[in-house]
Formats: structure tokens, sequence, C-alpha cells
């Protein structure tokens, strides 16, 4: 079964203060093909990240001094690396706290072993996948596909893997509504649930931000009530 997680080749840290989790975390994606590295806390892990060749984070929210989210935070501002947040509170707040963050993905603790290597599995697909076409572009922006990167009006934006991928679902849709439950199975690739759409929502809101949309101004991404929501084409 490991084979279909295809997860050849790719480096995962691991950052989590209780050993033992260290060790669950680090043998569940080893036993689907991905190579572990752990750190007890978020200054090991920012030596880490130094080093490179890092290709996912599965970084738990509470730890000694640096917390999660603001590790989170700081790797948003400072790199394109994927994020996995856990966490032992099944809360839909703190899931949307960890998206506005800029994590890409959340898994509750206990969780399954094959679950945690799927959402892994998951998450690098979305960032590393290729394409024929090189680039999308609506208006004055331009997404990158093999080189995953956005720009607007030639400036370069820093995006996560998830705003990514939901602005590029969207310009692929320019002109056309998308349900928020049509979003959900094009950016995260499963079914939606309930909650799915506060999440759906909370990224929009944050793409918004990032493509510089004034407040009451939707800018690139036009809301359109009871449907969903569109990128308009011109």
């Amino acid at each position: 079964m490991a084979d279909k997680i295809a997860a050849r080749g790719h480096r995962v840290l691991v950052v989590d203060d209780e050993p033992q989790m260290l060790t669950i975390v680090s043998f569940a994606l080893q036993t689907h093909g991905f190579d572990t590295v752990t750190a007890p806390d978020a200054e090991r892990a920012w030596e880490i990240i130094a080093e490179g060749g890092i290709d996912l984070i599965v970084l738990d929210i509470m730890l000694p001094g640096e917390s999660g989210l603001d590790v989170c935070r700081r790797l948003r501002d400072q790199h394109g690396t994927p994020v996995l947040l856990l966490t032992a509170r099944d809360e839909q707040e703190d899931r949307l706290i960890g998206l506005e963050a800029g994590a890409d993905d959340y898994l509750v603790k206990p969780f399954h072993p094959r679950e945690l290597a799927l959402r892994a599995a998951g998450i690098l697909h979305r960032a590393t996948r290729t394409e024929p076409r090189t680039f999308v572009a609506v208006r004055d922006l331009r997404i990158g596909i093999l080189s995953m990167t956005v720009t607007l009006r030639g400036m370069r934006l820093s995006l996560s893997t998830t705003e990514y991928a939901m602005l590029l679902c969207l310009a692929r849709h320019a002109g056309q509504v998308m349900s928020w439950r049509e979003l959900v199975r094009q950016v995260w690739g499963s079914e939606p649930i309930a909650g799915d759409r506060q999440v759906v929502r909370t990224v929009i809101y944050r793409l918004r931000g990032r493509l510089g949309a004034s407040p009451g101004d939707q800018g690139y991404v036009v809301t359109v009530r009871g449907a969903g929501y569109l990128m308009p084409a011109e």
C-alpha cells in the first residue's frame, strides 16, 4: 500500500516536544516511504530548516518556547516549505487559526498512521505536481504551474501551498462560479464536510489580503451570494 502514497524521496521534518509522539509520527511516515528527521523544539527545527532539503514539516502546535503557530507564521514569511499542523484539540476555531497562520493542513491527535501519510502525500502532491502548461494568466495576475510562483502586476507574492492551490483553481475556472464544495474537492482532493465551508472562507479571506484587496473590495476573488466564488475573467 505504501507505493500508492508515492512518498519515496521526500524528506519530512517532525517537530514535537513529546519523545513518544516523535517516534509515532516518524514511524507512521517511514512505514509509507518517507524519510524523516526530528526536532524537539523550534530552536532545533530552525537549525534543520537552515540546512535545507526539507520537503514538508509536520509541526505540533504546543511547543516549548516558540509555539508551532509562531513557527508556521515565520515559515510562511521566509520559506515556501509546506506545513502540516498537529494538535490535541478538535476545535474548528483551532483549525482556522492554523490555516490563518499559513498551514497547509491540520490533523487532530490521535490519528490513524495511514491518514497522516495520506495527508502528507496530498500536500506534497499539490506542491510538486506539474502540467504541460507553464502558467495561467488572468488580467495582471500570472500563476506559474511548474514554478509555483505568483506575480501580480510584476510583483511576486508569497503564498502558502493551500493559498496557491486555491488561487490556481479559481484562475483555471476564471469567469465560472465555484461552490465551496467544488473547491474542497479540487484543492484538498477530499469529499467536503460541513466545517470545510468556513475553512474555504478563511483561505479566500487570506488570499484577498495577499492580493491587496482593500476592505469592502473583493478584487480578484468575488463572492457570489448563495453560490460560491468567482474570479472574473476580465
